[in-house]
């Protein structure tokens, strides 16, 4: 089943067939929706998220076990699991109930101190680093090896899509500098203890309320290993001040900032070299990201920033 067939009547029939507790409660789909899960609204203080393939049914187990775990030791709100659905004739995978939580995604519009927004988000980091990660999941297929070490990609599809993208950007792009970035991230690994990661710290995954962050969602891609995939609004969102106060308040040291400009770099070229090859417009992608801008200023920030 595929993302365009889960659609509110079926939830409906979810609900109902599963949990006649909440029969009467009106289905609404979010406007703004993930690719790994399709999310509805419950009456008014639950939603509904259910995978969109097969491939994210492992995020399930991971966030109904860990969330309760993170929740105690974040200050900001995170999703609060409420119910597991099972699969069914209707749907052919587990699914979730969790707490509703208001607010609206991040935007630069909907910020009202950038700089703030920057301390906050820095600040939900810190904490997430600090509990206590000895049994948590590692990097793998769950969160697709977010938070692993880099130079596991070398020989992966990763690395090559890296490259393959700058060859075919050289005529628009710095070529050179863009393999001196990749290569810098490449040659370094976190060597203190694995810690708590996000995996995919976006604006979209960001709710704001009254102008500033409120919650923090989509744990999916979460698992303990190397902070640097957590960094990529420094370059995707943030800028001037709002970026310095970002780096300031993490305390990383440079390597893990060289690996974090790796991981915005390769999205950003993927992205924009699948366009040039007839996909999905990069800067509506980006857009869909939360990104403050598109994906060819993302790369020549990214390549900036390397040089400061």
């Amino acid at each position: 089943m595929d993302k365009a067939s889960i659609t509110p009547e079926m939830v409906k029939r979810l609900v109902l067939g599963q949990f006649p507790q909440w029969a009467g409660l009106p289905v609404v789909r979010v406007p703004v929706d993930g690719w790994d899960n399709s999310t509805f609204r419950l009456g008014d203080e639950l939603s509904v998220r259910l995978p969109s393939a097969d491939r994210y049914v492992a995020q399930i187990e991971k966030e109904h076990r860990w969330l309760p775990i993170l929740a105690r030791e974040i200050s900001l709100e995170i999703p609060e699991p409420v119910a597991s659905g099972h699969p069914d004739d209707e749907f052919p995978r587990p699914w979730s109930v969790y707490r509703w939580i208001e607010g609206d995604t991040a935007s630069v519009e909907r910020v009202a101190d950038m700089t703030r927004f920057a301390s906050d988000l820095a600040r939900f980091l810190r904490e997430l680093y600090a509990i206590d990660a000895h049994d948590g999941p590692p990097p793998g297929l769950h969160n697709f090896f977010r938070g692993g070490p880099l130079d596991v990609w070398t020989t992966s599809w990763v690395d090559a899509q890296t490259e393959r993208s700058i060859e075919f950007l050289r005529c628009e792009i710095d070529a050179l500098a863009a393999t001196a970035v990749w290569e810098r991230a490449l040659a370094s690994t976190w060597e203190r203890d694995p810690v708590w990661v996000h995996g995919d710290v976006s604006p979209s995954n960001l709710l704001v309320a009254g102008g500033k962050l409120h919650a923090v969602i989509d744990f999916g891609c979460s698992a303990v290993g190397d902070p640097a995939c957590d960094l990529v609004m420094a370059w995707t969102f943030f800028a001037g001040d709002s970026r310095d106060e970002f780096r300031r308040c993490l305390h990383l040291d440079e390597e893990t900032w060289a690996r974090g400009r790796g991981w915005a770099l390769w999205k950003a070229l993927i992205t924009l070299a699948q366009e040039r090859r007839g996909g999905e417009n990069a800067d509506a992608a980006a857009h869909r990201f939360g990104w403050r801008v598109g994906t060819r200023e993302v790369i020549d920030i990214v390549l900036a920033d390397a040089h400061v």
